[in-house]
């Protein structure tokens, strides 16, 4: 048997797929070795995602945790070179294990996103001074790499505040409006903030690339024109303020 083959049996054992490698050790000491590589596997995988979604963890406790990280590692090796990457898929595997209970997959996507964002690219903000030579006729808004934005039926933020605080979370709730969150890194640390629908969809429409007289015409017609300037006003100077946009072109 060569090589390559011993190396897929064995991790066909740590898989729990079939393998004929435990059959083709002889000893006791050697079969004990196998289990310890066995249980290593999943352990190590477990505080992986155990420190990637620290929230999440304590929202659900540590047994429906764990449960939830091994049906996880069951389907979804490691593919990566780095365990920092490991658990991108684990807030979908929640929306089905918790259909019921939007609030868990969303505290899993925002401690993901969080997460992603410390990994992220560094970039500058523009400041104030840039905007004088902005032609806003045919702007287009170029954000920070670290920027994600993602839609919210639930309390989630909430959440995440008081478990970061050491202080008793809410109970899970469905907002009455539609709303989302952005994530983003502000030199060395992650943030996010909580977005109304306007918000929501203004900076999708411009991370998609539309520039900002088409953003303005949209605001206008969805908005009406006196509160549309109001509206993009704030959204800009909230943009600015936060250092979400490297370049205006």
């Amino acid at each position: 048997m060569s090589l390559l083959e011993l190396q897929r049996q064995f991790r066909d054992h740590l898989l729990d797929a079939p393998s004929p490698i435990a059959d083709r050790i002889d000893g006791d000491s050697t079969a004990d070795g196998l289990a310890v590589y066995h249980h290593a596997y999943r352990a190590q995988l477990v505080a992986c995602l155990g420190d990637t979604y620290e929230k999440l963890w304590a929202w659900l406790g540590d047994d429906a945790f764990r449960a939830a990280a091994e049906r996880y590692i069951a389907a979804h090796p490691p593919q990566s070179w780095t365990l920092s990457d490991y658990g991108s898929a684990f807030p979908a595997v929640l929306a089905e294990l918790y259909p019921d209970d939007p609030d868990v997959a969303e505290l899993a996507s925002l401690d993901w996103t969080l997460r992603r964002a410390f990994d992220g690219e560094d970039a500058s903000p523009i400041t104030a001074g840039d905007l004088a030579a902005v032609d806003w006729e045919t702007a287009r808004f170029r954000f920070t790499p670290t920027l994600q934005i993602f839609p919210i039926r639930t309390n989630c933020a909430a959440i995440w505040n008081a478990l970061a605080l050491d202080e008793t979370p809410p109970a899970a709730t469905c907002l009455a409006e539609p709303a989302a969150i952005r994530v983003w890194r502000r030199e060395l640390a992650p943030q996010f903030s909580s977005m109304d629908a306007c918000e929501y969809d203004s900076l999708s429409r411009l991370q998609e690339g539309a520039n900002f007289s088409e953003l303005c015409a949209h605001l206008g017609d969805t908005l009406g024109e006196a509160e549309a300037t109001l509206t993009i006003g704030q959204l800009l100077g909230r943009w600015l303020q936060d250092e979400l946009v490297i370049a205006i072109a």
